[in-house]
């Protein structure tokens, strides 16, 4: 099995890696300086403006993405063409499933987004080579399949409040600052029609639900979109 230096260090790397916020967490955290090297011949870096479509439903894929910042949602489509948001993914997640020959999903830029673009041929053969990595992207995997789990119990067993607390609480443990820190600021992705159409819940229930917590101080409101947290665990304890 191939193990993977930890002593890897910073001028090592590649000129694009050194100063990549998402690295160490995301899947390129457990790759050699050489590996990185060799990946970021192939790679680039783009920013994307939101409501910017970055994968369509059905769509043949040829590459992956790094989310590096901002936030992206991703949708299933029914044939008559209504949707249904099924999930948001934040820095540094993978957007695109390995070794699928076309998307499940739609995707699309839910704020301004930097990625990295992988070609797939690039990435797989790494996946490949590397048990160190194809570990990480199974990690990751998982994280998200218990988070959906998370999701259905929201969604089937919460109330209206605790479906518009956990949805700015999952917001703010992802935008907000560091763990550990009492407070934390963030602005929307997603407008209040998407927050709805995330909760299954009606346009005018989500904003009766957040004006209910600013009202009685667990958040603030700034601009319909700009949200303080004064104290995360007094928030969380609104989720139910």
């Amino acid at each position: 099995m191939q193990t993977v230096r930890s002593d890897t260090r910073h001028h090592d790397l590649p000129a694009p890696c050194q100063n990549c916020a998402a690295r160490h967490l995301g899947i390129c955290g457990v790759l050699t300086a050489d590996q990185l090297s060799e990946l970021t011949k192939t790679t680039r870096h783009v920013r994307r403006p939101a409501g910017e479509e970055l994968l369509a439903d059905a769509m043949p894929i040829a590459s992956y993405a790094n989310v590096l910042a901002g936030v992206v949602k991703l949708s299933k489509v029914l044939e008559d063409g209504r949707q249904q948001l099924v999930g948001l993914q934040f820095a540094p997640d993978l957007l695109g499933r390995p070794f699928a020959t076309q998307s499940r999903v739609s995707a699309e830029a839910a704020s301004d987004v930097d990625l990295c673009i992988i070609p797939k041929p690039a990435l797989e053969n790494l996946l490949r080579e590397s048990a160190a990595l194809e570990h990480r992207l199974m990690m990751q995997a998982l994280r998200e399949l218990d988070e959906a789990r998370d999701w259905m119990v929201t969604l089937g067993r919460k109330s209206a409040a605790e479906k518009v607390a956990s949805f700015l609480y999952l917001i703010a443990t992802h935008l907000g600052p560091s763990e550990g820190e009492p407070e934390t600021t963030f602005d929307l992705p997603l407008s209040r029609a998407d927050i709805g159409d995330f909760l299954g819940l009606t346009v005018e229930t989500v904003s009766r639900q957040m004006s209910r917590l600013r009202v009685e101080g667990v958040i603030e409101i700034e601009n319909f979109r700009h949200v303080t947290v004064p104290d995360l665990a007094r928030l969380r304890l609104r989720c139910g």
